[in-house]
């Protein structure tokens, strides 16, 4: 499990609705993904904690700030505001924990989702 990128300028006004991180299973087999986390350590919050999902071998899904599409799995932080800073001086960094919470994958920015 990787993260791929962070979309973290969302075209969406004020709230960057649309801003996602991307999880790629780089792996050979489905991975079971409930109770792992998503979250932004560079501030400590917020976190998202996956419902049951296996995620196939090879594809992505993605967990957006507050917008909801099930193409990509469905996952949102529920959030009403952004979440990854814009400032590409000093971005955030995004990290997966396993069930174990062990840290699996970190990811930062730019250059972002293209």
């Amino acid at each position: 499990m990787q993260i791929a990128c962070i979309f973290f300028d969302g075209a969406v006004p004020r709230s960057e609705s649309d801003e996602y991180v991307e999880i790629v299973n780089v792996g050979d087999a489905p991975q079971a993904l409930e109770g792992w986390r998503l979250l932004d350590i560079a501030d400590g919050s917020p976190e998202f904690v996956f419902p049951e999902h296996l995620l196939g071998a090879g594809e992505s899904i993605r967990v957006y700030t507050d917008e909801v599409h099930e193409e990509w799995g469905g996952f949102s932080f529920e959030r009403a505001t952004a979440i990854w800073n814009n400032d590409t001086d000093d971005p955030d960094t995004a990290g997966l924990y396993d069930q174990a919470g062990e840290l699996v994958s970190t990811n930062g920015y730019p250059p972002g989702c293209q």
